[in-house]
């Protein structure tokens, strides 16, 4: 249901709509929880070790994109959730194909960090 509202009003309810979208995910997606912390770690060494900005940004963003992937990882499973636990073909599809968009993500990661500090 649209509530109707524009300009500053929309974009503070947008936000506070991602805000429990965060909180969500850190509640209930352990994997969210550890690539969170593994960023946490992994941003200030990125400052550390990038040669330029662009360097920085590259590291800083592969590590956004694991975030962000999780995130839509986890929708996905809760939608599929929501429509039963019973086994259905497309079910299992939608949360592997999720899975390796995770694991492609994370995959980016690696590749980006070693092309730049190798």
């Amino acid at each position: 249901m649209k509530s109707g509202k524009k300009g500053p009003a929309r974009i503070i309810d947008a936000a506070g709509y991602s805000w429990q979208g965060f909180t969500a995910a850190w509640k209930n997606e352990a994997a969210f929880r550890e690539e969170l912390m593994l960023c946490i770690i992994l941003v200030p060494a990125a400052f550390w070790l990038g040669q330029s900005g662009t360097d920085i940004a590259l590291m800083i963003g592969s590590l956004f994109i694991v975030l962000i992937t999780e995130i839509l990882n986890s929708a996905i499973e809760a939608v599929v959730d929501r429509f039963g636990s019973e086994h259905h073909e497309l079910s299992g599809r939608a949360k592997d194909m999720g899975s390796a968009a995770v694991f492609l993500a994370l995959s980016n990661v690696v590749i980006t960090w070693a092309l730049i500090l190798l």
